[in-house]
């Protein structure tokens, strides 16, 4: 009944920016916390940022400085500003939500989306 789907992905040069989107649909009675996750070729999904419904924020220290999670509560959207990107921050970028609906609090996976960062 819930459905993430993310865009904004996408070829950049190093040091480039790209903002990713993630809105939310279906049967939503309230969302809490959003997150957002990398998952590198050959490696395991990681946390990269996630947002609480009051707006504090986290980051994994790989990003913190460069990456920013924001929200838009009235749009069941989260976003996520990378810039001076590089090499390393190549990955599929899934977003991830805890959203209650009328079954309760599940937790829900966008499909993701491809961030590549190359000359």
């Amino acid at each position: 009944q819930v459905q993430l789907v993310e865009s904004g992905g996408g070829l950049v040069q190093p040091g480039g920016s790209l903002r990713l989107s993630c809105a939310a649909s279906g049967s939503i009675f309230s969302i809490y916390d959003m997150r957002w996750y990398q998952q590198a070729p050959g490696k395991q999904r990681e946390l990269v940022a996630g947002i609480n419904n009051g707006g504090s924020t986290t980051y994994a220290v790989s990003v913190k400085g460069r990456f920013t999670i924001s929200r838009d509560n009235a749009k069941n959207t989260v976003y996520l500003q990378m810039n001076s990107l590089n090499p390393e921050d190549t990955a599929v970028y899934y977003c991830n939500a805890d959203v209650r609906t009328y079954r309760g609090v599940n937790n829900y996976w966008g499909q993701g989306t491809q961030v590549t960062v190359s000359s």
